[in-house]
């Protein structure tokens, strides 16, 4: 069965062999059913984010040999596509304001001894979940800065048992109430990288999911999403990581083995694949 699968990196950073791998496995994956490869440039942090980076990303995986089809999806193009999923949980009681600072949440944190943790460190503490509805109207109408946290033990008990497919790990079953109250949005953002990525995987028919090996258990929070969004279940497939000598991930702001820089040291594109995907 013909598969569509993406490749999906954000314009922060000259791209690097990890990215390379990515890219090409992600095209290798829809090659061999005979489907469909996709680029998106997931461009939301516009802190960090700029068109220099994306030039060079259509530049150095043309160089590589990839194409993809047009026109490429810029998440930034669809904040109203986002917004409006965020409303839908929110007209199901899923979402609820946070007021809180980091230094706020940590605090909180520190004063609990046994604090849960989850993938990403400790787990929000729920400061604000119970705050009454006159008083998150207040605190939004006063300007204040919030973000938009998924009440998770809701959102579960509403999903129920799921389940996704991972080509290298058959059926996982999702767990992700050990991510707690995960943000889905902000105040002057209204999506986050769950959300969106969800969203767009959905919106572009991607049936296969190729991403790093350490994306997986975040893998959880897009189940969950989809289930509550009724949006289709692709398949998963995650791939190792590339790593430099000492065996460390690379990464954009190491500035770790960059596409540009091993053309420029004369590398040519079959050498560099080769490199990526032996």
């Amino acid at each position: 069965m013909a598969v569509v699968t993406r490749f999906a990196p954000s314009p922060t950073g000259w791209l690097h062999l990890g990215h390379a791998h990515a890219a090409l496995f992600a095209q290798r994956a829809a090659r061999a059913s005979g489907g469909r490869f996709l680029l998106r440039i997931e461009d939301i942090d516009t802190g960090r984010c700029r068109p220099e980076f994306e030039a060079a990303i259509y530049e150095d995986l043309a160089w590589l040999g990839l194409d993809w089809e047009k026109p490429v999806r810029r998440q930034s193009e669809h904040m109203a596509e986002y917004a409006a999923a965020v409303a839908q949980l929110e007209d199901m009681g899923l979402i609820s304001p946070c007021f809180c600072t980091r230094a706020a949440i940590k605090a909180e944190i520190e004063r609990a001894a046994d604090a849960p943790q989850g993938p990403d460190g400790p787990i929000y503490p729920g400061i604000c979940r119970t705050l009454a509805q006159d008083e998150r109207a207040r605190r939004i109408a006063s300007g204040e800065s919030y973000a938009l946290r998924l009440d998770m033990a809701r959102a579960a008990a509403r999903a129920g048992r799921l389940t996704w497919t991972d080509r290298g790990r058959g059926t996982v079953i999702a767990a992700p109430e050990k991510f707690g109250d995960v943000v889905l949005a902000r105040k002057d953002t209204p999506t986050s990288y769950h959300l969106a990525v969800t969203l767009d995987d959905a919106t572009q028919g991607v049936t296969l999911v190729t991403r790093g090996e350490d994306l997986a258990p975040a893998t959880d929070i897009h189940r969950l999403l989809q289930a509550l969004l009724g949006l289709p279940t692709p398949e998963y497939h995650h791939h190792r990581l590339i790593t430099d000598a000492a065996g460390k991930r690379l990464a954009k702001r190491d500035r770790a083995s960059t596409l540009r820089d091993l053309r420029e040291a004369g590398h040519s594109p079959d050498e560099v694949r080769r490199m990526a995907l032996p």
